[in-house]
């Protein structure tokens, strides 16, 4: 099952609702996936900065990080608390700095996305649930993506939901299974790709992330997939400035698009696109079996 939607603003003036228009959509998704869920958003961070967005795994665990952190490397930080995630904006130079201090003062705060532009939430409970407690139907944004998971491989746990982030301002979500993701996993891991999960999932998004270090764009790298990843596969993958969709060559897992003047939105079902604005003048169609659909923004 699982279910997954995408929204990609295309008109300014609409960017403010991104958040809530998103959240309407995975609440649509909740039985295709009731056991945990997440997304991405992507807005802009200060001038020059980095966001990490990162994950209390336990009671405490974020608490007084912010001044930490900005102690430990000497360099203004901001922090914004949302649930159990906490983005801090920071110099994007101190990344690596700071995710040394991270693991070694603060290993109860894992750090799930990091980007000039994404943000990333992801938690056990009902989507709409989820999707309350992060703040997301509030949050303005230039496009997102989302997931909602039915659990038939693995534990229901936080961190098994998705989206998976494994590049910066790199993210995807997928519905179905991939057949080859071992033998996958141990040859990106090979070439120095960590990974924090055994699902499949976060091999697809790993597999992306190593083709385009190599110099593939995401429209590239998606078209390798369909050679180099075995199974049946939908794939919505957020990058900084866009989005794009694949499907398997055989198409089996359910998708439908929605194209206006305004945005392009996915969702595993008609249903998730019924209540967009527009959406009875859009054009709406099933995107093709092994064809890479992309959007950016200038």
């Amino acid at each position: 099952m699982c279910g997954i939607v995408g929204l990609f603003i295309r008109d300014p003036a609409l960017e403010p609702q991104t958040g809530a228009l998103l959240a309407q959509m995975l609440g649509v998704m909740s039985d295709r996936g009731p056991d945990s869920a997440g997304f991405a958003i992507y807005r802009d961070a200060p001038p020059g900065a980095l966001k990490l967005t990162l994950r209390g795994q336990g009671p405490g665990a974020l608490d007084g990080l912010e001044a930490g952190l900005q102690a430990a490397l000497r360099v203004p930080v901001s922090a914004e608390r949302h649930d159990t995630h906490l983005v801090v904006a920071l110099p994007a130079a101190c990344e690596a700095e700071a995710r040394a201090w991270l693991a070694a003062q603060r290993p109860g705060a894992a750090v799930v996305g990091a980007g000039r532009r994404i943000e990333l939430y992801k938690e056990v409970g009902l989507p709409a649930q989820v999707s309350e407690r992060f703040g997301l139907p509030a949050m303005a944004g230039s496009h997102g993506i989302g997931h909602t998971r039915m659990a038939t491989e693995s534990a229901v746990t936080t961190r098994g939901a998705h989206p998976f982030s494994t590049g910066l301002d790199q993210c995807l979500v997928h519905n179905g299974s991939l057949s080859n993701h071992n033998s996958v996993r141990r040859s990106l891991e090979r070439e120095g790709l960590a990974f924090e999960t055994e699902n499949d999932s976060e091999v697809a998004a790993g597999y992306l992330t190593w083709r385009m270090r190599q110099g593939a764009s995401l429209k590239e790298a998606l078209e390798a997939s369909l050679s180099d990843l075995d199974g049946f596969y939908t794939f919505v993958v957020g990058v900084e400035n866009g989005f794009a969709v694949l499907r398997d060559p055989i198409a089996c897992k359910p998708a439908v698009m929605a194209e206006t003047d305004r945005y392009v939105a996915f969702g595993s079902e008609y249903r998730a696109l019924a209540g967009l604005p527009g959406i009875g003048t859009a054009r709406v169609f099933e995107p093709e079996p092994a064809r890479v659909y992309a959007w950016e923004r200038a």
